[in-house]
């Protein structure tokens, strides 16, 4: 085989030079005869080892002698002719003595500049694989650990990271805290605002505000008592077993939201429906609920939206649902069920006794020797009120209460009605804002102005308007019985029998008889009803002179007995 490849046109020729780093044969054109033979190249040496002895190639520079391929003897020749080079191969023809390297670096002098050059390859041969590698990536062919300070950031520099944060965060966290505080003093400032606002307007409506005048406080209480709603209703309480009744109103103030109960003694003048002068007491037996709610509106300016009949059994009932009450009582109550000397009393007098159904009855309806009828009532008020703070503020529950009593309720209220009234006034009680109050009566059975304007005008919002003077028979009483107490019973029992009482005083002497006396003619059919009334014989009536302000004169004689005319 020839060393020569004769490409067939144009007479162009090709020589052998060796292999490439891919195993490859690689040519080179051989010039023309007469011209100059290029310089001779060094053996190609891909990892930039020199030969140490001998001929031929070695492609992986191991140093030792081998054999080019064998393919045919002047081939062979041709190629031992050949100087052996003293440096690596230069693939390029470059005509320099320097060895290869392959990252285009000498071991000892640095960058070496590749130079451009043409390599023959014969026609239908693949060629060199195409370097597609950036000329200045290669020159510049960098090693990951040169850049370490920037993949891998020092532990130093962490740690003025982290201070740094830390420091951030804690001015932050200072900053939102004082922001914080600034807030909430500033709605502690508001709130204390408000309230002090509220405190100054809440005195100023109620009067009580310090450098206001008496005078406008007066004034503005009047006017804002005349403009307050209030719902009343009320109660009489019948004592089934002793005899007589007590009333007492009770009303809810839903504008101040205060809660009262005025106590109505039984002497209240009223005027019936034909006109006549009656008591409260005679109304309530004669006329019936209908009839005293109308007469009391009228005499009171009031308006009475129903009435509560409670008889004595159903007031027992009534405590022992609420589970018993606790009162402040004011007199030691003997068992009525009882006649027995020394025997221990049903009510102990002291503060906060707590008491039975039972107990309660006795305690309301007690009235001591001697005692007026107002002290009785007294006692029937702390009563009610007990009953008021033991009793369910939820409205549900009182009206389930109330039915539980089975009473008979006059039409005007139900029993919803009745147990929505009383939770309200339970609330009230509870609360504190709860009172009791004395209608103020004279011995007549008038109210003037100035004694009333305090509970008709003020807790009522009513204005008082007794009956016309004259109107019912005036009776005076003097009481010669030698007990003082008879003087009371004598007025309570002309009271409720419809009668003007006047007190005539005390004799210096008893006397065994008693007399009634009338002037005119006409009063002697009262002079009648008067001697029934307190339980004496007719006989006892007369004719004769009586005072001017006198229609009947009575003069009570040791004959008298109260327990005949109750």
């Amino acid at each position: 085989m020839n060393d020569r490849y004769d490409a067939g046109y144009g007479g162009d020729q090709y020589e052998l030079v060796g292999y490439d780093e891919y195993n490859q044969p690689v040519y080179r054109q051989v010039p023309a005869q007469g011209t100059q033979q290029p310089p001779q190249q060094q053996p190609y040496d891909p990892y930039g080892q020199q030969q140490q002895q001998g001929h031929g190639y070695d492609p992986y520079a191991t140093g030792t002698q081998q054999q080019p391929p064998d393919y045919d003897t002047g081939a062979q020749q041709a190629y031992d002719n050949r100087q052996a080079p003293q440096a690596g191969y230069d693939p390029y023809a470059t005509g320099t003595t320097t060895a290869y390297d392959p990252y285009g670096q000498t071991a000892t002098s640095g960058q070496q500049p590749r130079v451009a050059e043409q390599t023959a390859y014969i026609p239908q041969q693949a060629g060199p694989a195409e370097d597609t590698e950036a000329p200045d990536a290669r020159e510049r062919d960098y090693q990951t650990g040169q850049f370490a300070f920037v993949e891998e950031p020092t532990d130093d520099s962490e740690d003025v990271i982290d201070w740094l944060n830390f420091t951030e965060n804690r001015t932050e966290r200072r900053e939102e805290a004082k922001r914080r505080a600034r807030g909430r003093m500033v709605a502690l400032v508001v709130v204390l605002a408000l309230v002090a606002a509220g405190g100054v307007g809440y005195l100023w409506y109620a009067g009580k505000l310090p450098g206001v005048s008496s005078s406008a406080s007066k004034s503005g209480t009047t006017t804002a008592a005349g403009a307050q709603n209030r719902d009343v209703i009320v109660v009489h309480l019948h004592n089934t077993s002793g005899g007589g009744t007590s009333t007492a109103l009770l009303v809810d103030n839903t504008t101040t939201k205060q809660g009262t109960t005025v106590l109505v003694p039984n002497s209240l003048a009223l005027t019936d429906d034909d006109g006549n002068t009656t008591t409260l007491a005679k109304s309530v037996d004669d006329d019936g609920s209908s009839g005293t709610r109308d007469e009391l509106d009228t005499v009171l300016g009031t308006n009475i939206e129903g009435t509560w009949r409670l008889d004595t059994p159903y007031l027992q009932n009534l405590v022992d649902l609420v589970g018993n009450i606790n009162i402040d009582t004011n007199a030691a109550v003997p068992d009525p069920s009882t006649t027995k000397k020394g025997a221990a009393p049903l009510v102990h007098k002291g503060k906060d006794q707590t008491l039975s159904g039972k107990m309660a009855v006795a305690y309301a309806t007690y009235r001591a020797s001697g005692e007026a009828q107002n002290a009785q009532l007294e006692r029937f008020g702390q009563v009610m009120q007990g009953v008021l703070r033991q009793l369910t503020s939820d409205p549900t529950a009182a009206t389930t209460t109330v039915q539980t009593l089975a009473q008979i309720l006059d039409p005007s209220l139900t029993d919803k009605d009745l147990g929505t009234f009383l939770a309200k006034l339970a609330d009230l009680a509870k609360g504190g804002d709860y009172k009791t109050a004395l209608l103020p009566v004279q011995n007549d059975g008038t109210m003037t102005a100035q004694a009333s304007a305090s509970v008709v005008k003020d807790v009522l919002g009513g204005a008082a308007k007794s009956p016309d003077e004259g109107s019912a028979v005036r009776v005076s009483v003097q009481n010669a019985t030698g007990v003082k107490d008879d003087t009371e019973k004598a007025r309570v029992v002309l009271l409720n029998g419809g009668f003007t009482f006047l007190e005539a005083g005390t004799p210096s002497t008893t006397s065994a008889t008693s007399k009634i006396t009338y002037s005119d003619a006409a009063d002697k059919e009262n002079a009648t009803e008067v001697a029934k009334t307190l339980g004496l014989p007719t006989s006892t009536v007369t004719k004769g002179t009586v005072s001017a302000n006198t229609d009947v004169a009575v003069v009570l004689g040791e004959d008298y007995k109260p327990s005949s005319s109750s």
